[in-house]
């Protein structure tokens, strides 16, 4: 069992549902930080959705940014192996962010 300490930059072009993280089937993952920044002086809607294997997309966190940036979970997220992170934006081309988080691999995990 590996811990990597990693991050992941997003750029919301469209207003379409957009994969910002996919934890591989051999792994799981603490994520410390989805941080979505907005640089206009106009309101955009960012919403952030949780997709558990093999589940359904649902809202985990909503922010209204304007000129400003936002962390979109409070504390901590535990993904499993195969779950991922989307986020959603209703201006295309408005938020940028990443995400902060560790991933232990269990590749060479017995049992």
């Amino acid at each position: 069992m590996t811990i990597q300490y990693k991050s992941a930059v997003f750029d919301l072009t469209t207003t379409n549902l957009t994969t910002v993280l996919t934890i591989s089937t051999s792994a799981v993952a603490i994520v410390k930080t989805v941080q979505a920044s907005h640089q206009d002086a106009s309101n955009v809607d960012a919403d952030l959705y949780l997709k558990k294997s093999g589940g359904s997309d649902v809202e985990v966190g909503h922010a209204q940014l304007n000129k400003g940036m936002a962390n979109m979970i409070v504390n901590t997220l535990n993904l499993e192996a195969g779950d991922v992170i989307k986020m959603q934006a209703d201006t295309a081309n408005e938020i940028t962010g990443f995400v902060s988080y560790a991933l232990i691999n269990r590749e060479n995990e017995n049992g």
